[in-house]
């Protein structure tokens, strides 16, 4: 933890940040191993869009109903169990995967719902353990950090995964990159013993939460804010990984888009966690936004991989310079709003819960278009629309109020 220290100077950073940091990174890494090869698999066995969207849209209808059920949940038992209750059911996932093999199409519904278990299980802990284990003053270097482990595991594990694919015949390498996804979620599971536990108290208030917005303006933007970034995220987490396979029809040109994505990525955190400050925080997140949604005209029309390319490079600076300061801005007004520091878990949920709003909402509209329009037509005006969902984030943030001159 040298290269933390270093970084980090004289801010102090406890245990269970540092522990925290590593099981993120783990998941960071397994995530860029299989993630986006899941959807590339069940392309394979299809090659129906329809079929990618009913199986995107299990994932971000279940996820928000997990949340719910896993912010109840949080307040009854040790968050540390509902971090390992998430990573247990992501490492189910990868095993019905490989169990279903050639059939995978077969279970679309079931897989996606087990994948929208998993995340809402394990994103509902590591928000509240975000939120529990950072202060104000550790909280940009850490969503920065988090950010750099994110962007490493973004370069390691496609480029490994798609070498992995290509040199084997067939399809045999999936399951091993499945396999080694799985191992990844069972380290995970073991540092979590780690960390210290944190034992829940409280009752469970989730519909005054959501009432809340009627009262804290703040709450009510934010809110707002992350409708518009679900709609985005919905249809882009899926389809670019899709159209760099249709392009060139090999798994090694998807690891080289990962890898470039992920090594600017790096840059771009490394930098924005360093030198985005409160002050600049609205203004990081409009040009974040506007590059963002420039980027989206690299891949309606004329797609070429190099145009896939430059997109990758695009959004891999512009997503750091947005997201670092929104995050933390998210964090800000949580923390200074009604009852906060009991009822963090009801807050994080109502967040989640408007953002897959947004992702249902987007994965919805590309069902839609590509039922009842001919795709090559339909998904060039449609990621038009859905594209500048980031960038109308600022529309809402612009106006939070923070009753501070840094805000």
């Amino acid at each position: 933890m040298s290269m933390l220290k270093k970084w980090t100077g004289d801010m102090e950073i406890n245990k269970d940040l540092r522990f925290l940091l590593l099981i993120g990174g783990l998941y960071s890494i397994s995530v860029g191993l299989s993630n986006t090869f899941v959807n590339i698999f069940l392309w394979k066995q299809s090659g129906k869009f329809l079929d990618i969207g009913i199986y995107n849209l299990s994932v971000v209808v279940i996820q928000p109903l997990t949340f719910i059920f896993a912010g109840r949940l949080a307040k009854k038992v040790d968050r540390i169990i509902v971090l390992r209750l998430g990573v247990i059911f992501l490492s189910m996932f990868y095993l019905s995967v490989l169990f279903a093999g050639g059939r995978a199409t077969d279970f679309l519904m079931v897989l996606g719902g087990l994948l929208g278990i998993g995340y809402g299980f394990y994103w509902l802990a590591f928000n509240v353990l975000t939120f529990e284990i950072t202060e104000p003053e550790t909280r940009d270097f850490f969503n920065g950090f988090m950010g750099l482990l994110s962007s490493f595991g973004g370069m390691v594990g496609p480029i490994l995964a798609g070498f992995i694919i290509s040199r084997l015949e067939k399809s045999s390498g999936y399951p091993i990159v499945f396999g080694l996804s799985l191992f990844l979620f069972s380290v995970a599971v073991f540092l979590s013993f780690s960390i210290k536990r944190r034992p829940a108290h409280g009752k469970y208030f989730f519909p005054a939460i959501l009432k809340e917005r009627k009262k804290n303006v703040n709450w009510r933007l934010i809110t707002n804010a992350h409708i518009f970034q679900g709609l985005r995220e919905g249809t882009f987490m899926f389809v670019i990984s899709i159209f760099v396979f249709i392009k060139t029809g090999s798994e090694m040109a998807i690891g080289n888009f990962g890898l470039l994505n992920a090594a600017v990525s790096f840059v771009a955190y490394l930098i924005a966690s360093r030198f985005i400050k409160k002050p600049m925080r609205k203004k990081a997140i409009l040009i974040g936004g506007l590059l963002l949604y420039a980027g989206v005209f690299l891949i309606t029309f004329d797609v070429t991989y190099g145009k896939l390319l430059l997109y990758a490079a695009t959004i891999a600076l512009a997503y750091p310079i947005l997201l670092v300061p929104y995050v933390s801005l998210t964090y800000d007004v949580i923390g200074q709003s009604w009852n906060a520091a009991e009822m963090r878990i009801e807050y994080i949920v109502v967040r989640e819960v408007f953002i897959h709003t947004g992702r249902i909402i987007s994965i919805a509209g590309f069902i839609f278009s590509v039922s009842f329009f001919n795709p090559s037509q339909s998904l060039p005006i449609f990621l038009m629309i859905v594209g500048i969902g980031h960038t109308c984030i600022y529309l809402f943030v612009r106006k939070i109020n923070l009753d501070e001159k840094t805000a």
